[in-house]
């Protein structure tokens, strides 16, 4: 396939693309931000909100009729745009704990993050562990401050809770002018420029931008300031007396986040971060394999599968894997390798995926996420390359903390039933576990917190017409033994369950923490794993 596309027509393609993630904790603005990138992109005319009263569509990230009832983000989605002579690819990613795995599986795909923060919050709990995913990955991270319509916290606190807790530099991009209902634009310390902002329907177009070029003492910007002027120089005196600067390679090496101020709702500073950050933020590079780095523009065609999503299209009730292109070109048509079954695969029915739209594609390059018709081939973290003989590091996957038994008396359609949690878990949007002291079919199925069971409830009625019910458990964690494990050491056991996965590996299920070390305390040379896989989790990082 490398063959149809030289590699300097690669190198070219690559250098010009950015796919990020946007991580935060619920209702920081997320999907508000992303709607508002694709509006300054072109690629929607207007933004919609996923709760706006005035806005007459939902969100295009927000696709699923279940985030459009809810208002949150319950999927993860792709999604593309052209901007300045870069293509960007924004994975836009659920800020709720309960969908946490999939928000990490996501980031494996990602090449920096934007870490979104609520001005009024800070740094809050999601936000922390999402961070943390991102520093295992060690990608450059950039940071959002939102809200700055809104009366919040002070600024430079704000800077300092991100140093203090997430132990990052952080470093202001640009610095706000106001706050709350004053709040008139940013200062952009590295071009030395004031930005004001004013008009705008409601946030859902463009909104007209001042500029004001100089350094903070010329004459041009204290007049321009009026009442916001001292505040803003003392500010920025702070700032520079503490010597923060802008090092582009600390960036890159996840030493320091850079900052930048503004207010997706109103659009206020927004289209400048996006031009900061595409400035910024890295294109492809080498990922990971069992051979080592493979070069994104040496190498022939390869990516790997991040995502499973089934049903985008009630009509048709097809099956997406989400793949990342990591090497080469893609070109529609040509045949490359499934490395996992060694089964030559076609790559017909390939997609662009723009929330739930799909276009046709031909080619694509590193960097950017294809949507192929799977038939069932596909597992998450397939890999799938021209070359054939090595393989992408995979996604593992973490502990459940909540669990439910499925009540099959209760089911009328058994076999749906069936096919739908099989789709499920493949998706990785639940896992699935069977007792091993039973010899009739019965499901546990496990999933970081009760919203993620709503999900599955609402899907399963909807694309399957099954009706779930389920019986609470009282096990909060899962654990999966490593080396030679005999399940009859648990036979006896009251507050642990020897089960197995849906790959046929012994797993236990615990009440508690203090449950968990009693028994490895009893049981000289059990060895405990938090993920199902934790070669692969190792690998990833």
């Amino acid at each position: 396939m490398s063959e149809s596309g030289s590699e300097g027509e690669v190198a070219r393609e690559v250098e010009r693309r950015r796919t990020f993630a946007i991580i935060s904790h619920p209702d920081a603005g997320k999907t508000t931000l992303t709607e508002k990138l694709l509006l300054y992109g072109g690629a929607v005319r207007e933004a919609g909100a996923v709760r706006g009263q005035r806005a007459a569509r939902h969100a295009t990230s927000d696709w699923l009729e279940l985030e459009q009832q809810r208002g949150i983000s319950v999927s993860s989605s792709a999604l593309y745009f052209d901007y300045a002579g870069k293509r960007v690819n924004i994975l836009d990613t659920p800020g709720h704990r309960d969908f946490s795995e999939d928000t990490y599986r996501t980031l494996m795909a990602a090449d920096s993050a934007v870490m979104l923060m609520d001005a009024a919050k800070g740094v809050e709990d999601q936000t922390r562990k999402l961070f943390q995913v991102c520093r295992l990955r060690r990608i450059p991270i950039f940071t959002f401050v939102n809200k700055m319509d809104r009366y919040g916290r002070d600024a430079l606190d704000l800077m300092s809770e991100i140093e203090e807790i997430l132990g990052i530099d952080a470093v202001p991009a640009d610095w706000p002018i106001g706050a709350g209902a004053d709040f008139r634009g940013v200062y952009d310390r590295i071009r030395q420029r004031v930005l004001l902002y004013s008009g705008g329907e409601h946030g859902t177009t463009r909104v007209d931008e001042q500029v004001i070029e100089g350094a903070i003492d010329e004459p041009q910007v204290r007049e321009v300031l009026g009442r916001d002027y001292d505040d803003l120089a003392e500010n920025l005196e702070l700032i520079e007396g503490a010597g923060a600067t802008l090092n582009p390679e600390a960036v890159r090496a996840g030493e320091q986040t850079p900052m930048f101020f503004g207010s997706a709702l109103t659009n206020y500073a927004v289209e400048p971060f996006l031009e900061r950050f595409l400035e910024m933020a890295p294109c492809p590079d080498g990922r990971v394999s069992d051979q080592g780095k493979i070069d994104p523009v040496a190498q022939p065609f390869s990516g790997f599968v991040f995502k499973i999503q089934a049903n985008m299209d009630p009509d048709h009730r097809d099956r997406v894997a989400f793949l990342r292109v990591c090497s080469g070109r893609f070109a529609k048509g040509e045949t490359t390798r499934h490395v996992r079954t060694g089964k030559s695969l076609r790559l017909m029915n390939s997609t662009l995926i723009m929330g739930n739209d799909r276009h046709e594609v031909d080619t694509a390059y590193p960097g950017d996420v294809v949507g192929l018709f799977d038939p069932g081939l596909f597992r998450i973290g397939d890999t799938v390359s021209d070359q054939g003989d090595f393989a992408y590091a995979g996604i593992p996957s973490f502990s459940p903390e909540s669990f439910m038994r499925v009540e099959l008396a209760a089911v009328l359609k058994r076999k749906s039933l069936e096919k739908g949690l099989a789709q499920l878990v493949q998706e990785g949007a639940v896992q699935s576990f069977q007792a091993i002291e039973t010899s009739s079919a019965s499901w546990i199925l496990g999933a970081m917190g009760p919203l993620q069971f709503e999900v599955m409830r609402h899907r399963l009625k909807g694309e399957y017409r099954v009706d779930l019910q389920l019986t609470a458990m009282p096990f909060k964690l899962a654990r999966w033994p490593q080396g030679d494990f005999d399940p009859d050491i648990f036979r006896f056991a009251e507050r642990i369950m020897v089960v197995k996965d849906a790959q046929d590996r012994f797993a236990i299920l615990a009440h508690n923490q203090w449950d968990l070390q009693r028994a490895i305390e009893r049981n000289e040379g059990l060895v405990l794993s938090e993920t199902a896989d934790p070669e692969l989790f190792e690998a990833a990082r």
